[in-house]
């Protein structure tokens, strides 16, 4: 394949990456249409945006439905009173009520409650996000060095007093410019898969000063793995305050600017 070849190809497969991660904000359902953050508690509330009566115990999120309304959930329709269970930390239940998608969660051991309706002013105005022109040089060979044991670790979170707990399972080590870098990895969405949250210094600057994600695919055999910065990407915390996004680890702060990736969003300009 000739050079030229291989840019374009890079170019396509990035803006392909670009494209979904808006398709994924933007949709209907997406963090672009939460309408509120509701934090429960043993005492019934009630909330503007979704239907019915709303409290948490020892058994878990308990809906209780005014007459008229109903949920669907896995499927199913429900009215009266609906149990969601004990929840797992960091899972989600949807419950579809009208055109809107309520989400019940666990979030830091607190069971919260967040309405997604796609009439959402922040969703309906969304017009992409502003990147770093992608550039293969930001594409690094790094190696994964996994830790004897999985490393509990206490991160901060975008919501103030809320932490997030992970099991680090080893780190990164990598060269930027001829500096020996590292940064502690997470366990990524599918089996073998990484995540990095980091910062840099353009944090703040021209990127989202909490954080960014790095997700890196399962390392090969002999530890070897691919970090593209030039997929450096958002949190949703970068555009909505409904959202409870972890912080990065300590050490994760990468003393070069990292000019690639997506930048500070238009909504938190």
């Amino acid at each position: 394949m000739t050079i030229e070849a291989t840019e374009n190809t890079f170019i396509r497969e990035w803006r392909a990456w670009r494209q979904a991660h808006h398709d994924r904000l933007a949709d209907p359902h997406g963090f672009l249409a939460i309408t509120g953050l509701r934090w429960l508690s043993d005492e019934p509330q009630r909330f503007p945006d979704a239907p019915g009566t709303w409290s948490t115990g020892p058994d878990g999120v308990v809906v209780v439905l005014d007459d008229g309304d109903e949920l669907v959930v896995d499927g199913t329709t429900v009215r009266g009173e609906h149990r969601f269970g004990v929840l797992a930390e960091r899972s989600s239940v949807f419950a579809l009520w009208k055109d809107a998608a309520i989400e019940v969660a666990k979030r830091g051991g607190n069971d919260i409650v967040r309405p997604r309706h796609p009439e959402h002013p922040l969703r309906l105005q969304f017009r992409g996000t502003p990147d770093y022109e992608p550039d293969p040089r930001w594409v690094v060979t790094g190696r994964y060095v996994a830790f004897d044991e999985p490393v509990p670790t206490t991160v901060g979170a975008s919501v103030e007093g809320l932490e997030h707990v992970y099991d680090a399972p080893g780190r990164v080590e990598f060269e930027l410019d001829g500096a020996a870098l590292s940064l502690t990895a997470f366990p990524g969405k599918d089996a073998g898969d990484l995540l990095i949250l980091f910062t840099d210094e353009t944090s703040g600057v021209t990127t989202y000063a909490a954080n960014r994600v790095l997700n890196v695919g399962a390392p090969d055999a002999d530890g070897t793995v691919a970090l593209d910065f030039n997929r450096a990407a958002n949190l949703p915390c970068a555009y909505t305050d409904f959202a409870t996004c972890p912080l990065p680890p300590a050490g994760n702060r990468l003393p070069v600017a990292v000019e690639a990736g997506q930048e500070i969003p238009y909504e938190r300009a």
